[in-house]
Order: structure tokens, then C-alpha cells, then sequence
């Protein structure tokens, strides 16, 4: 047995690992879609003369369609498989990387953003729940997470790329490379990763899950032996077990009598939405024109949003390195509680800052306390909230509910996310920066309680395994953290 472990397992795991990697490209393209823009608003603004509602809604327009697409996303990967399904995302965003840069008019560009959108979304939906299917329980939080990894890659890739572009042109509204426009680059250079993309989904295998819904048991076997299980015959009858009443998934399968959802669909959708109701975006879409509002110059204000990016690479990885070890309850309690008093920094900051409007300035010693205090909220939101809420949604579910309940979950995530992007420019103007960071800290306030109520420990617990009816109560008994094994 000992033999087993310490052999299979290793190839195995180095291959999960690749397919791990080649999945989360769509997490990539999910960042870099978050931020392309980041750069670019700006520029956009002052050439289409945009008021504040429409600069936000032109930015958050793409949420509307990631919304779409993460709803729909489950439902075509149980019919067409999750191959299939990253393939048409990537080709989505290409599509709307060439489009964006080409456009005429504010329209167009919104109706470019709404195509990447519903690409992202799918993307969104199927990256952490490939990986989810494809990984052993042991190492399933820490391939999971590499999910947020590659979004937090892609923020980072997006913002350097914009910083790139503009510095290049001596500005994003001036002209460059074949006499196309600085910010009509930013977006052109997503279509390198969506090629990318598109080409892993050709070579990635597909999930065995979904091999064994549509009766390819061979199949199922050989990518669960491929991924290092000792065990695929025992592997593939759990996974039978666990759909054999599921001809076709349906909405009725999370239908319940909590206003017409079951219990742990609604905490799963607050889940999410508590995720972009701490004002992550806040920082990520519009950081490059927050800082040039405080007093920062351009150069300045660009660079800062790299390195924020950075800084949310970086402790990422805490992530990784942890999930399994820690288990994702105490991370995001954890988290909670930093992200509260980083919030609470940048409001008190804001609070003390003159002006109004665009033309606000900050006091020297304020201005370094809002950026401890923004990047000290990112900090906390990387190595806890940002990977561990889309690893506890890859796997909360028991496998007759995920795919409708996962796509619900992360099409509200998309909608929070639209409303926090549309409305913050105009609660800036309107009530001032502080009192809208002081709002986000309240939602990291109410984050903290809502996970000590409702959220269990899942780690080390097979997919399987997971049923809605013990949910509740793991969350007064949580499930210990298993000794590793093959080492």
C-alpha cells in the first residue's frame, strides 16, 4: 500500500497539477478582463465625454454578460462537457479583445464588453470546477485556489500591459504601434491569451465526471488513472452513485421553499455576493483613476496599481500553500477581520481628505495611510476571500445540485460585482470616498459573522460525499484536517 502511494500518486499529481495550471488560463482571462480596462477608462471617458453613471456603466456593462454566461455555463457543460465549453469562452473573448479595440462609439465598445463578458463568465464557472473534478480531495483546496491564482495573474498581466502600452505612447488617449490609439492596444493584447486558451482546451482532458454522466466509463478511467488515482474503478461507482437519480439536471434540483431556493444555494449566493461587497473591484477597475484623484501623476498612479497587483499575487499563494492545511473556515474568518481594518484605514483616510469630486487631494501622512490601508485590504482578500470562496462553491454542492448551483452562485458574484462597479464613480462624486470605504468595511464586518453562522469546514471531504443535509450541522462540528498521506 505504502508502495502505492508513494508511487502512482507522484506522476499522477504532476499531472493534475499541468491540468490544473491549463484550466486556470481561463481564471487568467477572467482577471485580465476585470482590469484591461483599468487603463483605459480614462481615456475612453475623455474621448466619448461620458458622465459618471455612464463611465461606471460602461466599465460594469461586461459583468452583466459574465453574469449570463456563468448562468448558463453549467448547463452547457453537463450537455456538451467542460472541454467544449472553455472553447467557446475563449473564442468569445477574442472576439471581444478584436472588437473592443476597433470600436466607434461608446455602443459598441459596451456590446464588445457584453461578448467578453459571456466568455468570462463560462470561464468563471467551468476553470474551478474542472479542477475541482479532476482533483484528489488531498490537494483539492490547493489546485482550486490555483484558479484565483490565475485571475490575480491576469489582473496583474492587464494593469503591467496597460502601464506598458501608455508609457510607450506618452499616454493611453495618444497613438502608437500602426497608428492605433494606446488604449485600443490594452484590449488588443488579450487576444494573445485567449489563443492560448483555446489551444489548452484542445489538449486538457476532459472530466471524468462528466465522462462518466454520458456513459464513457473507459474514458473516466483512463483520465482518473492519467491523474494519479489508485482507485478509479471505486472512483468511478462513487461518482455514479452520487448522479445515478440524475437523468438531466434541472432548476427543480435546487428549487426549495427559502424563497424558492434550498438553504445552501442562498448561502452559497451570499457567499458570493459578501465577496464583491467588500469593494474588491473598487480597487481593481478603477484603481489608476483613484490615485490620480488623490494627487498621484499619472506614471505614479499606474505604477501603484501594478504594484497593489502584485502584492495580489503574492499572497495568493498563501492561499495555496494553506487551504488544505488550515481549512477554508479559519481563512476567511481570518481574512474578515484583516479586511475590516484595512478598509477601515482607507476610510478614515478618505475622511480627511479636501476637495471634492475629481479634485480631491490627500494630506501627505493621509495619503500613505489610505495606501496601507487599500493594499493591506488586498492583502487579506488574496490569501483568504478571493481563492477560498470559489474553492467552498467548487464543492459545497452534492452533485445532483452543482452545476445550477454553482452557476447561480457565481451569476450573483458577477451581479454584486456589477453593482459595485457601476455605482462606485457615483457614490464617490456624491458622498465622498470615505463613506464608501467606510461601507465596504461594514460588509467585511457582516462577512466575519455570516461565516462563523453558516459556513462549515469541507476540507479533506470527497465530492461525493458532500450532501446539503449535514451542511449545517458541520458547521458546530467541523470535518479535522487529515494527516497527509504519501509522503
Amino acid at each position: 500500500m505504502s508502495q502505492a502511494v508513494a508511487g502512482a500518486p507522484r506522476t499522477g499529481h504532476g499531472k493534475v497539477i499541468a491540468a490544473s495550471l491549463a484550466a486556470a488560463v481561463g481564471a487568467f482571462l477572467f482577471g485580465f478582463d476585470s482590469s484591461v480596462i483599468n487603463g483605459a477608462v480614462d481615456a475612453i471617458n475623455s474621448g466619448f465625454g461620458l458622465s459618471a453613471f455612464v463611465k461606471g456603466f460602461a466599465v460594469a456593462i461586461a459583468l452583466l454578460g459574465c453574469a449570463a454566461g456563468a448562468w448558463y455555463a453549467g448547463q452547457l457543460a453537463d450537455r456538451l462537457g467542460r472541454k467544449k465549453v472553455m472553447l467557446l469562452g475563449a473564442v468569445l473573448f477574442l472576439a471581444s479583445s478584436i472588437g473592443s479595440a476597433f470600436v466607434g462609439n461608446i455602443g459598441e465598445l459596451m456590446f464588445w464588453r457584453v461578448v467578453g463578458g459571456l466568455g468570462i463568465g463560462l470561464a468563471s464557472v467551468i476553470s474551478p470546477a474542472y479542477i475541482s473534478e479532476i482533483a484528489p480531495a488531498r490537494m483539492r483546496g490547493g489546485l482550486t485556489s490555483i484558479n484565483q491564482l490565475g485571475i490575480t495573474i491576469g489582473i496583474f498581466a492587464a494593469l503591467l500591459s496597460d502601464d506598458l502600452v501608455q508609457n510607450s505612447a506618452g499616454g493611453a488617449s495618444k497613438a502608437t504601434w500602426l497608428g492605433i490609439t494606446a488604449w485600443r492596444w490594452m484590449f488588443l493584447v488579450g487576444a494573445v491569451p485567449a489563443l492560448v486558451y483555446g489551444v489548452l482546451s484542445f489538449l486538457l482532458p476532459e472530466s471524468p465526471r462528466y465522462l462518466v454522466r454520458v456513459g464513457e466509463t473507459d474514458g473516466a478511467r483512463s483520465v482518473l488513472q492519467t491523474m494519479g488515482d489508485e482507485a478509479p474503478d471505486h472512483k468511478i461507482e462513487a461518482i455514479r452513485e452520487s448522479l445515478q437519480s440524475e437523468d438531466r439536471t434541472s432548476f427543480a434540483d435546487i428549487a426549495g421553499d427559502r424563497f424558492g431556493l434550498k438553504p445552501l444555494v442562498w448561502v452559497g449566493i451570499v457567499l458570493a455576493a459578501l465577496q464583491q461587497l467588500v469593494g474588491i473591484n473598487a480597487i481593481f477597475y478603477y484603481s489608476t483613476t483613484l490615485w490620480r484623484s488623490v494627487g498621484f501623476s499619472d506614471s505614479d498612479s499606474f505604477k501603484t496599481s501594478v504594484i497593489t497587483a502584485v502584492i495580489n499575487v503574492a499572497f495568493t499563494f498563501v492561499a495555496l500553500l494553506f487551504v488544505d492545511r488550515f481549512g477554508r473556515r479559519l481563512l476567511l474568518l481570518v481574512g474578515s477581520a484583516g479586511m475590516l481594518v484595512g478598509l477601515a484605514l482607507a476610510s478614515a483616510a478618505f475622511f480627511n481628505a479636501s476637495g471634492s469630486g475629481k479634485n480631491i487631494t490627500l494630506p501627505h501622512t493621509w495619503g500613505i495611510v489610505a495606501l496601507v490601508g487599500a493594499n493591506l485590504f488586498v492583502i487579506f482578500f488574496a490569501a483568504t476571500w478571493g481563492p477560498v470562496m470559489w474553492t467552498l462553491l467548487s464543492e459545497m454542492f452534492p452533485n445532483r445540485q452543482r452545476s445550477y448551483a454553482i452557476a447561480i452562485c457565481t451569476a450573483a458574484n458577477w451581479i454584486f460585482n456589477f453593482i459595485v462597479t457601476v455605482s462606485f464613480p457615483w457614490l464617490s462624486d456624491r458622498v465622498g470616498l470615505g463613506f464608501v470605504y467606510g461601507g465596504f468595511a461594514v460588509f467585511a464586518l457582516i462577512s466575519y459573522f455570516f461565516v462563523r453562522a453558516m459556513i462549515p469546514e469541507t476540507n479533506g471531504t470527497e465530492l461525493e460525499d458532500m450532501t446539503g443535509g449535514t451542511f449545517r450541522e458541520s458547521t458546530t462540528t467541523p470535518t479535522p484536517t487529515p494527516e497527509p498521506t504519501g509522503r
